[in-house]
């Protein structure tokens, strides 16, 4: 009998090797399909198994709109609460759905190892709907539930396997869904509003965030509290007295007046009593608490007060260190280690560290301190470390830092409390008593272990009751009150967790969002202060409906996709229910719009009055205005059209030359540094391409901007996302700066064109017209072109001249080839490529003969070939991948998957020597 094939999923790749290391002792076999794939023989549910170890890379699927609601302008933004709602995938470029299918053919039981929460839940689901249909036993699926991946614990978690909780999948299927339709149809009401009016918002959206929006809720209330506060000054009695030879101020028991007649009667009486009489003298021993063990927000407030490191990027490390093995699960609510807990065996392993090894010793020696009670919320354990390391072995930096603070609180939380010695003094004048207070250190504690909580001594001279002790002067402190500070990040994730805002792990996210959405900014001590348009914003809403920017509506929200975790609640009545409410709100706050307006129209400029000339207008011919600040774009006052422009680099005219099909003036997009590429681009074209397959909407997440190639564009709203057509992507013959003019040869890397940079002499460049591969012409050359395929104002179509490069089949094809090599323009030998004409400087020709002109075939040629070297830009469009990608040659069209080279494959067609 053939042994039962088992499939076995974790959530990442790192965790799918350790769990294939630990399962196989080392004895597995690899192999490499679309994710790594691990596999090894053992034994299952008591009988033989092959075991099939892979991963997904987080969730296979994101919730989205389907392509009719995509259009900014075409689509209500009101009519997104009713929407349907696709599943669709995630990351396509990965191929995780084919690989899970794949890989499940023929296989008997499949085990789950995603995260055990209610992401990982749902992503469970995920990976289910894609191995289940190709399973020859769908029903055997199983759920390994662990806190850290460990040796111990994924043995552990293979013997207590269980099932997945589908209640627990479905509670995230119903934030996701709340989240998007909530947050798409306020931000694209808002953004089109407002950013069609104003030039100096400096944000590429204004959005909208049922979690994000509270939280600068937050922010901006402590600001008011601090730009409305009037501060007062204040009076206080302080009398001196001397003893052992050290001056001590008395703290008056009145504390302070705020009337500076009253203050300075009682300092006449004061001083008028002459000597302090000693009414007592106590001596009380206090402890302070050693920690309860440690949850996600309590680590992510200690990063950020103690080692000045951002929630956000805290919460990366952490992940880091988990998928390393290094500590256990870093998302958890739970402060209370379970009963079952080995914490002498956790112990053990510090023993030995270099620098905290001797004081776990000496704890095991004489016991560790039974933990505090904490809260258990039924999730993970508290965060513990899984093993031994030095500075060294984590590379230092933050991953050393975070891992310190993690195992120092673990040991301190088995650590004896802090035993202090505290002395209190108190003392009458003319009827006014007054107080001086001390400590001293009976028992570091865990503060040993702990120092940035060490508590330090604050000796007082010895007072005896009943003396009277002479004062050297009696003096009257004036001060004023003053406001509160700015929240610090520590405070503002208290904050959140006290009202329900996020979770653990998605505090951080809405945290970095207000922040990258330029509606605050993390000042000197990790505070948070909001910005204008931020503060903005939030006024704004409490004008309208407080209700949006307060956390009463998301701890309800919450609240119910708690019950339904819990199977307590219906997923589509508590999806209903919400939508319906926002739904309300958002009508009438489209209603009550001018009231915020009115608030940006005082503090916001124009877009009129904003940024400065630059190019031309196509329709009218006037200059249109550039404005710089988020997002770029340029702004025709006399048609009020607005033309978004990529984001993140600098724009200037482009030589005053215009687009052949508009008229409009073109500009010219650089991104920064020495490999920052730069292009021309028609306004107009870029941002209405003329060709379908180019520059299509794409939806905007409800908390989140457009990412990788989107940018914005629009027509008079500024309300449509488009990737952008650029001239280095357009096709159009009669236009001199087109793909059709400057494209080289297929991108080695992707899918996209090498197209010559024009502005890049003298040192001339290959570019990338999508990813980030960028060719450099070493050489000293004066000048460089593209061999033009046909003279312009030829007749023909574009189609003519693509069925010319041989993108025709069998016969049809060859017969393009050869028209488009009559026509000239291609390589003759691979077809591939353009030629393309070389003028080196005259002292520098590498030609025989003092010759400076050159054609050839970058792929061909071997003198141009010893002139490349391939290196990679920064660029504005995202990869796309490598190894994966379709060339476009005169031989037709070609794809192909790896690095790998067909049988019949010329070298240089693969393009990889360079």
């Amino acid at each position: 009998m053939a042994p039962q094939l088992v499939l076995m999923v974790a959530e990442k790749p790192s965790i799918a090797s350790t769990i294939a290391q630990v399962m196989s002792h080392g004895q597995m076999s690899s192999r490499r399909s679309w994710l790594d794939v691990h596999e090894f023989n053992g034994e299952f549910r008591g009988a033989p198994a092959r075991f099939r170890v892979t991963s997904v890379i987080g969730h296979v699927l994101s919730i989205d709109f389907p392509p009719s609601y995509q259009s900014w302008d075409a689509t209500d933004p009101a009519s997104l609460f009713t929407a349907p709602t696709l599943k669709t995938e995630s990351n396509p470029k990965a191929h995780v759905c084919k690989h899970l299918q794949t890989e499940a053919k023929g296989c008997d039981a499949l085990v789950l190892w995603l995260d055990c929460d209610r992401e990982g839940e749902n992503i469970c689901f995920e990976v289910m709907a894609h191995t289940q249909p190709s399973m020859r036993s769908p029903q055997n699926v199983y759920r390994a539930k662990f806190s850290a991946i460990g040796e111990k614990d994924i043995k552990q978690a293979m013997a207590r396997l269980g099932v997945p909780n589908e209640a627990e999948a479905k509670a995230v299927d119903a934030r996701q869904e709340i989240d998007l339709k909530v947050g798409v149809a306020f931000t694209r009401f808002q953004t089109r509003f407002f950013q069609g009016k104003y030039g100096n918002l400096d944000s590429s959206l204004i959005s909208y965030g049922p979690c994000q929006t509270p939280t600068l809720g937050f922010c901006v209330a402590r600001h008011q509290r601090i730009t409305s506060f009037v501060s007062e000054p204040f009076w206080a009695v302080r009398p001196i007295v001397v003893r052992d030879g050290r001056q001590l101020a008395l703290q008056w028991a009145r504390g302070r007046l705020f009337d500076k007649e009253v203050a300075d009667f009682f300092q006449r009486e004061v001083a008028a009593g002459g000597a302090a009489t000693v009414t007592s003298v106590s001596v009380k021993e206090e402890r302070k608490g050693r920690p309860t063990g440690l949850n996600t927000v309590d680590m992510l407030k200690a990063a950020s007060s103690g080692l000045g490191m951002g929630p956000h990027h805290a919460m990366q490390i952490a992940e880091r260190l988990y998928t390393q093995g290094y500590v256990s699960y870093p998302r958890t609510e739970s402060t209370a280690y379970p009963s079952s807990f080995d914490y002498k065996d956790a112990l053990s392993i510090q023993s030995r560290h270099g620098i905290w090894g001797e004081y776990v010793q000496s704890l095991l020696l004489i016991g560790p301190t039974q933990p505090r009670a904490g809260k258990d919320e039924g999730d993970h354990p508290p965060i513990t470390p899984m093993r031994a390391a030095d500075e060294g072995e984590l590379g230092g930096g933050d991953a050393w830092r975070l891992y310190e603070l993690i195992t120092r609180h673990f040991i301190g939380s088995f650590s004896p409390d802090c035993r202090i010695a505290r002395t209190r003094v108190t003392f009458s004048v003319a009827g006014e008593q007054f107080s001086a207070s001390g400590r001293k250190l009976l028992s570091a504690g865990f503060t040993a272990v702990m120092p940035w909580l060490a508590v330090g001594d604050e000796g007082l001279p010895s007072f005896v009751q009943g003396e009277s002790v002479a004062l050297s002067a009696v003096e009257l402190y004036e001060g004023h009150t003053s406001p509160p500070d700015y929240l610090t990040e520590s405070e503002l994730i208290g904050l959140m967790e006290r009202h329900g805002i996020g979770t653990d792990a998605s505090i951080p996210v809405h945290i970095n969002n207000i922040c990258e959405r330029n509606y605050a900014q993390v000042a000197a001590g990790r505070r948070i202060v909001p910005t204008t348009l931020g503060t903005t914003l939030v006024r704004g809403y409490q004008q309208i409906d407080p209700d949006l920017c307060l956390p009463d509506i998301r701890r309800f929200i919450e609240q119910q996709i708690t019950l339904i975790a819990q199977g307590k609640a219906d997923h589509s009545r508590v999806v209903t229910l919400v939508l319906q409410q926002f739904f309300e709100k958002f009508k009438y706050f489209v209603s009550q719009i001018a009231r915020m307006d009115s608030l940006f129209e005082a503090h916001f400029s124009p877009l009129a009055a904003s940024g400065k000339p630059m190019g031309r207008c196509g329709k009218c011919g006037r200059f249109m205005r550039f404005v710089p600040m988020k997002p770029t774009r340029l702004f025709c006052p006399t048609c009020e059209d607005i033309f978004n422009l990529p984001q993140n680099g600098a724009i200037k005219l482009y030589k005053e030359l215009t687009c052949p099909l508009d008229n409009y003036e073109l500009v010219l997009y650089s991104l920064p540094g020495p490999e920052g590429k730069t292009f021309p681009l028609c306004p107009y074209c870029y941002n209405h391409p003329p060709f379908e397959d180019l520059g299509k909407p794409t939806t905007k997440p409800a908390a989140e901007p457009a990412s990788g190639p989107a940018s914005q564009a629009s027509s008079r709203t500024g309300s449509s996302v488009f990737s952008g057509m650029a001239c280095t992507s357009c096709r159009h013959v009669s236009c001199r700066h087109s793909l059709v003019s400057m494209g080289v040869c297929p991108c080695p890397e992707c899918e996209g064109t090498l197209v010559l940079d024009p502005v890049s002499a003298p040192k001339w460049r290959l570019d990338c017209n999508r990813c980030s591969c960028v060719v450099f012409i070493k050489a000293n050359v004066h000048r460089m072109s593209v061999v033009p395929m046909f003279p312009f104002g030829a007749s023909g179509s574009l189609l003519k001249a693509q069925q010319q490069q041989g993108q025709g089949q069998g016969q049809q094809g060859q017969q393009g080839q050869q028209e488009g090599q009559k026509e000239g323009g291609w390589c003759p030998e691979c077809g591939s490529a353009r030629i393309i004409e070389v003028d080196f400087h005259k002292d520098a020709s590498p030609l025989p003969g003092g010759a400076t002109v050159h054609r050839g075939c970058v792929l061909c040629d071997e003198l141009l070939l010893s002139l490349l070297e391939m290196n990679h830009g920064r660029v504005f469009y995202g990869r796309r991948g490598r190894g994966r990608g379709r060339g476009r040659g005169r031989g037709g069209r070609g794809r192909g998957r790896g690095r790998g080279r067909g049988k019949d494959e010329d070298v240089r067609l693969s393009f990889r020597d360079f």
